[in-house]
């Protein structure tokens, strides 16, 4: 076979390099997301034999690292490239930032969690009409942005 790339679901000529539909196929992503990356700067694949991009364990590595941080750090792509590429102060900047609008998220997460289980268990049969605690939270809500808006 050559240096000709096999069935793109193995590896090569026993290299443990792979083509970019069986590294995309690992993590469940498509082909253009491999490729997306490699525009933005996150990704290079370990080779290129004639048009073919093959990947080896370091890159399959990153591009695990790239989906994880995206499904589960709800990262964007510019603070994963932060983190693979910058100095130890600038990603953990980055990091901490992430972290902290992580915890906001989970305020508000929290707090709109606790209003719809209030709504659920609100003796009110018209909660929106006649609950008196929802009353009185956009009363205080209406407070608050009348002291955001003073002078």
């Amino acid at each position: 076979m050559g240096n000709t790339p096999a069935a793109d679901t193995g590896t090569r000529d026993g290299d443990d390099l792979i083509g970019i539909g069986a590294a995309a196929r690992r993590f469940g992503l498509a082909d253009s997301a491999l490729r997306y990356w490699e525009q933005r700067g996150l990704l290079r694949p370990a080779q290129r034999r004639s048009r073919w991009r093959l990947y080896g364990p370091d890159e399959l590595h990153r591009i695990g690292l790239i989906q994880m941080w995206r499904e589960t750090g709800l990262m964007n792509l510019d603070e994963i490239a932060t983190i693979l590429t910058a100095h130890s102060h600038d990603w953990r900047r980055a990091v901490l930032a992430r972290i902290d609008a992580i915890e906001q998220q989970q305020k508000r997460l929290a707090a709109a969690k606790a209003h719809l289980e209030h709504l659920l268990n609100c003796p009110d049969t018209s909660p929106a009409d006649e609950c008196p605690y929802l009353r009185e939270m956009t009363a205080t809500r209406m407070a608050d942005g009348d002291r955001k808006a003073a002078p």
